[in-house]
């Protein structure tokens, strides 16, 4: 059920990707548009069945539940309005506070990733694994910019202090943005770490599954489970604790 009504909400996505769309702002420099919240509301209609509730986005409010299906109807919205390539449908299935099925999907480039607990990762159909990269000059990574940036409080202060310890040595750093995107592309193995400040669990429910059944790890910046909220780290193990050491702490950084 998830995978088809994960489909189907792509062509969804794919004719406002091409065509016109109305954009408003949720922030400053927040986007949203219609596709958005057609993309949500036929999610939902379609993923009820599974009698979870559902934590979308574009329309949930409240606190969290342990067990819910998180729904990021499009995320990397700048891209799909600035039509770039790098956006998807992000949909995360959790039960007692475990992820146990997550689907990442891009139409537009055309890649399906799908994990379900104890079953391993999967890029349209072809099992995927962590990379094996196993020092930091040779990891690619990936991170993003927190919507809190145009406050340059602490979100902005730890993004740029930690950029500036980790870009000297590391291969190079990337900035997609779509946390959804990073996270999957961790699982293939396209980048050895990502990191990001400020997510909401819509951004990471389905990436977290996809880069742990694919041999990876993912905490919060100081190491410890990550729990929705936290700073989340993920990456393909190897690198894990050198790139916890060089990010620094999120409470000492100063406003």
């Amino acid at each position: 059920m998830l995978k088809a009504a994960v489909i189907e909400a792509g062509e969804i996505l794919k004719e406002g990707y091409f065509g016109k769309k109305e954009v408003e702002f949720k922030g400053s420099v927040d986007l949203v548009t219609e596709y958005d919240r057609k993309i949500e509301e036929f999610l939902k209609a379609k993923l009820a069945p599974l009698g979870l509730p559902i934590v979308g986005e574009e329309s949930f409010s409240g606190q969290v539940p342990k067990s819910a299906i998180f729904i990021d109807p499009i995320d990397g919205t700048t891209n799909f309005v600035h039509h770039l390539a790098y956006t998807c449908i992000s949909v995360g299935v959790w039960e007692e506070g475990e992820p146990k099925e997550a689907v990442v999907y891009n139409p537009i480039l055309d890649e399906f990733f799908y994990a379900k607990r104890g079953e391993g990762a999967f890029l349209n159909g072809q099992r995927v694994q962590v990379s094996s990269s196993a020092k930091l000059i040779e990891a690619l990574l990936a991170t993003g910019f927190p919507y809190t940036k145009t406050e340059r409080g602490r979100d902005y202060r730890f993004v740029i202090e930690s950029m500036e310890r980790l870009l000297p040595i590391t291969r190079d750093i990337r900035r997609f943005g779509s946390a959804a995107i990073d996270l999957a592309y961790v699982a293939c193995g396209r980048f050895a770490g990502f990191y990001e400040v400020n997510l909401k669990p819509w951004d990471v429910a389905a990436g977290i599954l996809l880069v742990q059944e694919a041999g990876g790890v993912v905490t919060n910046h100081v190491g410890q489970p990550y729990r929705f909220g936290d700073i989340i780290v993920a990456s393909n193990g190897l690198i894990h604790e050198e790139l916890i050491k060089h990010l620094g702490e999120y409470s000492t950084v100063v406003e």
